[in-house]
């Protein structure tokens, strides 16, 4: 498989190149230049194994450079350590409504899915190269730690991972901060999440830099966490036999639903998918009027969705516009010098064929996580809650299948759950240890410069 830029298509690369750079040298996002067609079906003794279904479906898109025993091996190593024997168990709330959990990895939260094949990828590919990476990540929350137990202890990685400081939740931040490996480096920065996601794309436009301390990307503009989120939508999809499925997505970077629009475009049937945003509601602005045009983010109980620049939606953007790098860079360009752009309602009626988005409040949330508790007897954390309510919202989907993705364990968001429920959620023993341990971070402000300057002065190529 060949990947081009959104930004340039005059050059391609392989998969490898896609990896190891994250983002393009012009600053798009890598896309396949093609979407292969490829199924699981629906047998039982097939669906039993996730690690196999992920290797099937990730193959075409990573052949030649990693040979499929290579990558069989890989996704075995990664789905291991999760908690349940079936990775990503469905669960029905109510008929027809069910919820797919996406928890139950090492850190709790679905960015395990990717980031444990990412990490891997990366040691398969620089033990062939005798070469040593820095990876870069901005979290609003799980990123964060799903990143860092992944890539802990890794001979060949330092990982640099920046978070809002004060803006994410004591349980998220103390799963990053709590490691104490020697590669492993926290920066709270002064500001917000889009403040982080920026600095980190400065440093990845900053050509020498980049250079210098071989940067590699382990946020979702880095196309394997995409490709390796595409899997549950497929195995979800499967278990339900023939029922086409709407799939209800929380969304801030907009990476989650778009690895659901990407199993869509391999042939996979999917009805509807809901883009659903807390009050930080650019998505659902965007699909809704065609403006994507920035506000001030507000904190709010969900903060890994408290983001205003969605870069995964230039993907879309990408496939909007007819796989068209000028149009694509018009529009980037502008969202920087003028804070925004509009989609044409031509295309933008394209898109709605599929998407569907809508804002969910606070209070509104948090009536969810009480009534899917007093109905089921679950906790939800506030992030499922804002999709459950926002597939609730479409009446004209009352009667199809619904799967509402969740995607953290509601004990890593205990204050809102009890504020909800009256009820603590009980804690896993595997957050336990990292709520007493020791803390290790440096708080920054929100210059690039003084970021750049503190991770040379802590990476392996400073020596």
């Amino acid at each position: 498989m060949k990947y081009l830029s959104t930004r340039n298509t005059e050059k391609t690369v392989g998969f490898k190149t896609a990896l190891l750079a994250g983002l393009a040298p012009e600053g798009g996002l890598y896309v396949p230049t093609e979407w292969p067609q490829v199924s699981i079906g629906h047998d039982p003794e097939i669906l039993q194994s996730y690690s196999k279904n992920a290797a099937t479906l990730m193959q075409p898109f990573l052949s030649p450079d990693i040979p499929k025993a290579v990558l069989n091996k890989i996704t075995e190593d990664a789905y291991a350590g999760f908690a349940h024997d079936e990775v990503a168990p469905l669960v029905e709330i109510s008929e027809n409504h069910w919820l797919l959990q996406l928890f139950h990895g090492p850190t709790l939260s679905f960015k395990d899915f990717a980031l444990q094949v990412l990490a891997r990828l990366f040691d398969y590919v620089l033990a062939q190269s005798g070469d040593r990476l820095t990876i870069i990540g901005a979290t609003s929350g799980d990123t964060g730690s799903a990143a860092i137990a992944a890539c802990q202890g890794r001979p060949n990685l330092d990982i640099f991972i920046l978070h809002p400081h004060g803006r994410i939740s004591e349980v998220q931040r103390r799963q990053m901060t709590s490691v104490l490996a020697e590669n492993v480096h926290n920066i709270a920065i002064e500001g917000t999440f889009d403040d982080c996601q920026e600095i980190v794309k400065a440093m990845f436009n900053d050509k020498p830099f980049r250079h210098d301390l071989r940067l590699a990307a382990i946020n979702s503009i880095n196309w394997a966490r995409i490709l390796a989120q595409v899997v549950y939508y497929h195995v979800a999809a499967s278990r339900l036999k023939n029922e086409i499925p709407v799939f209800s997505v929380p969304t801030g970077n907009f990476g989650d639903v778009y690895a659901g629009y990407v199993a869509y475009r391999m042939g996979l049937p999917v009805k509807q998918l809901i883009v659903a945003t807390n009050q930080n509601d650019i998505m659902a602005r965007v699909l809704t009027t065609g403006r994507y045009w920035l506000e001030n983010v507000v904190p709010t109980i969900t903060p890994s969705m408290d983001i205003q620049v969605a870069s995964n939606f230039e993907r879309l953007l990408f496939e909007i516009y007819d796989r068209n790098p000028k149009r694509v860079s018009e529009c980037m360009n502008s969202l920087s010098a003028d804070g925004g752009f509009v989609i044409d309602s031509a295309r933008l009626n394209i898109v709605r064929s599929l998407f569907k988005s809508t804002a969910i409040d606070e209070p509104t949330t948090l009536a969810e996580i009480a009534k899917i508790h007093a109905e089921t007897g679950y906790f939800v954390d506030p992030h499922t809650a804002v999709g459950v309510a926002a597939a609730r919202e479409f009446s004209s989907l009352k009667d199809c299948t619904i799967v509402s993705l969740a995607t953290a364990d509601p004990a890593k968001f205990p204050d809102s759950v009890e504020r909800a429920t009256g009820k603590r959620p009980a804690l896993p023993s595997r957050l336990a240890e990292a709520l007493v341990s020791e803390e290790h971070y440096e708080v920054l402000t929100r210059d690039v410069e003084t970021v750049k300057a503190y991770i040379r002065l802590h990476s392996c190529f400073a020596n």
